[in-house]
């Protein structure tokens, strides 16, 4: 992948239309600054106007972490005004790559603490590395979860096992991430950039049009009752019918041929 250069804890590489974004600070276990939010930000707005993207990877520096959470330095000083900001800036983050236009992959590899794990909530798919572990523990602090997670993850894994992640504080293996639902796969550690580079090629083979519409259907009829879903789910699927990829997708079908997709 080539690189380019970001000032800061973010460091940003892209290849055949995909991004990888990596939490480059290490020697804190990858935790999120207020300029690491920023910047993130900055990165994202960014990448969303690259016709050409397909699919962004997010994982962190080191063997250690993925995202130790806040930087907690930034919080030990703040009021209720303050803090009702700082929390914003957070979910608006995982709003960010929630509502991103391509599919944005979460590779875990490691510790996945507070916001670390409310981030890799905001991705789209999640893949961890066997010694990755997830925690909110915030209650520790005194605080709750800030950054979406006390939402998001009840309805990744359900009320009952979000509570007891949160109400306990404690952490959970890969292995029991796995089994909640938390996480799409696990893998070795190894194997962790190799299993989301296939995922994210994967996806970046097929038709880049009907994946963005795909995910606008799946994010925006979350909330919506099932009426409304199904009626977002017909504009979205009659509105593709206006493109040449699925006029190349359907002939390469009955042709018994590869498709060559391009994106209108």
């Amino acid at each position: 992948m080539t690189k380019n250069n970001h000032e800061g804890a973010v460091t940003v590489e892209q290849r055949d239309g995909v991004a990888l974004l990596t939490l480059a600070r290490p020697e804190k276990l990858n935790s999120l600054s207020l300029f690491m939010k920023d910047q993130l930000k900055r990165i994202l707005l960014e990448l969303e106007s690259d016709p050409d993207l397909r699919a962004v990877i997010v994982t962190g520096a080191g063997e250690r972490a993925f995202c130790a959470g806040t930087d907690i330095a930034d919080m030990a000083h703040l009021d209720p005004a303050g803090a009702k900001a700082f929390a914003q800036q957070g979910q608006e983050l995982g709003d960010q790559f929630e509502r991103f236009p391509v599919p944005v992959i979460a590779a875990i590899n490691g510790l996945a603490a507070g916001g670390g794990t409310e981030l890799a909530l905001g991705c789209h798919l999640r893949i961890a590395a066997n010694h990755a572990r997830f925690s909110l523990p915030e209650l520790k602090l005194g605080i709750i979860p800030g950054y979406g997670g006390t939402q998001r993850l009840m309805r990744v894994v359900g009320q009952g096992r979000a509570l007891e992640m949160m109400l306990t504080g404690e952490s959970i293996s890969a292995g029991d991430a796995l089994r909640a639902g938390l996480v799409n796969r696990v893998v070795q550690a190894a194997d962790l950039m190799p299993e989301a580079e296939e995922i994210a090629r994967q996806i970046a083979s097929l038709a880049p049009l009907a994946i963005r519409t795909c995910l606008r259907a799946v994010i925006g009829g979350r909330e919506l009752n099932l009426e409304a879903g199904l009626a977002l789910e017909r504009e979205l699927f009659s509105s593709l019918f206006e493109t040449e990829d699925v006029r190349e997708g359907t002939s390469a079908f009955l042709e018994k041929r590869a498709p060559v997709f391009k994106g209108r």
